[in-house]
């Protein structure tokens, strides 16, 4: 009998004793193709020598030192490095355990930050619905999934929510792309106003929503509308990229590719690679400066701050990939995986949309291609795609609540950046048989 408390009481899942490049093991010897690198974890894959040797060095020279005392060698030279490669004028990192620290930790800084500069009253945030910021009780009342959301929402903070940038559903027949995007972040300023255009604090957003929606990108010109409205009313722009960020969108930095630079950006998972637990907060010039010349204190803090052994690890996945060139790989591959799930999907009954940008690609599934009209959510699909593909030996992301936290299936795909063509085919056959066994 089993003393961990699992993801699900129900489920009895295999125990994985081994990774070996895109797959791993479980102690039966069967092989899985991570073709969701876990949760868009894993983009080196199982098995990077070098990260491998950087933890064990970094242990046996020094395993914690806490911020409170010491900082580390790691964790500066990360620091260095991600500023060094970070847009606009980010120039502080602030060194947590994974996503859910890095998004109350900028929700935090969101708020010091106007009170150290006399602005009391900036106490709103506005996100987006279909939106996931975390588990915590901050960055879930960030979020704007429902079905997350709904038995916690007593204890949850209240955040507006605004309309999704979400082209594939909401932009109508005769409108453009552009037009339709400039419609969307309308929302934005829209609530500002509502809620009292000297009274919001920040908006938050994902460039590329990830685990509600299934990698869906903004349309060309909806982030730049947005940075012009936060900058108009004082509201700080913190992108979320924790899940599309790191090299996983075919940019180190998602917001690259839609040329926009946050106030505060948050990253994590594929910052370690799945290697050591870690995420990160990255701030401008603008709020580190606030804060210096104010209390001087950062009213935050966790215990493993800046840890030294996740900190190497980081470090080790950050330049393995600058060094290999996976991140433009990411970009080159996703082309790839793109292209064979149109040619094998693309005319598919059931298959809505395939969208997504580098090593992060997204399928939807629909009951009418004609009418968009998603599955009936009784029928379970997504999880039903899931046991399939686990059972044909593909770790895949079907989520279900695409829509609005309930209706609506959709496939989420972020495979290791190291993946070959061969591979490729592999996750599309195995997928195929997944969605047509569930169907």
């Amino acid at each position: 009998m089993s003393h961990v408390f699992p993801r699900h009481t129900k489920a009895n899942p295999p125990t994985a004793v081994s990774g070996d490049g895109c797959y791993l093991i479980d102690a039966d010897g069967k092989r899985y193709f991570d073709g969701s690198g876990g949760a868009a974890v894993s983009c080196l894959g199982h098995s990077d020598a070098e990260v491998i040797k950087a933890v064990q060095d970094q242990v046996a020279k020094l395993a914690f030192a806490h911020t409170g005392f010491l900082t580390s060698e790691p964790a500066e030279e990360l620091a260095d490095l991600l500023i060094a490669n970070a847009p606009g004028d980010l120039d502080r990192v602030y060194f947590v355990s994974g996503g859910s620290e890095a998004t109350e930790s900028a929700i935090k800084l969101a708020r010091q930050y106007h009170l150290e500069r006399g602005e009391p009253q900036r106490r709103h945030i506005i996100a987006r619905r279909q939106s996931y910021h975390g588990n915590t009780l901050g960055a879930l009342a960030a979020g704007g999934n429902e079905w997350r959301r709904q038995q916690f929402a007593p204890l949850l903070i209240d955040i507006s929510h605004i309309a999704p940038c979400y082209e594939y559903v909401d932009r109508a027949e005769d409108e453009s792309a552009f037009d339709y995007g400039q419609r969307a972040a309308q929302d934005l300023e829209d609530e500002i106003l509502r809620l009292g255009e000297d009274s919001v604090m920040a908006f938050m957003a994902e460039p590329v929503v990830g685990a509600t929606s299934g990698a869906v990108p903004a349309v060309e010109g909806y982030f730049k509308r947005i940075r012009e409205i936060c900058d108009k009313y004082g509201v700080l722009l913190i992108l979320d990229e924790v899940m599309c960020g790191m090299g996983r969108t075919g940019h180190l930095f998602a917001c690259d590719a839609d040329g926009v630079a946050p106030d505060i950006l948050c990253i994590a998972k594929g910052l370690g690679a799945g290697y050591q637990p870690i995420g990160a907060m990255l701030c401008s010039k603008q709020i580190y400066q606030a804060i210096e010349d104010g209390s001087g204190f950062f009213q935050h803090g966790h215990t493993y701050l800046g840890h030294p052994v996740a900190t190497a690890a980081a470090l080790a996945v950050v330049k393995t990939m600058l060094d290999r060139g996976l991140v433009q790989r990411s970009a080159e591959m996703g082309e790839k995986l793109q292209s064979a799930l149109v040619q094998k999907f693309g005319q598919h009954p059931n298959v809505g949309d395939i969208r997504g940008r580098g090593l992060f690609r997204g399928i939807e599934l629909v009951a009418d291609r004609e009418t968009k009209t998603p599955f009936d959510p009784k029928l379970g699909l997504a999880k039903k795609i899931k046991k399939a593909a686990f059972e044909a030996g593909l770790i895949c992301y079907p989520m279900s609540g695409t829509r609005d936290g309930v209706h609506g299936d959709h496939i989420l795909l972020a495979p290791p950046f190291i993946l070959t063509d061969e591979q490729i085919d592999e996750i599309v056959t195995k997928l195929d048989l997944a969605i047509t066994q569930s169907l």
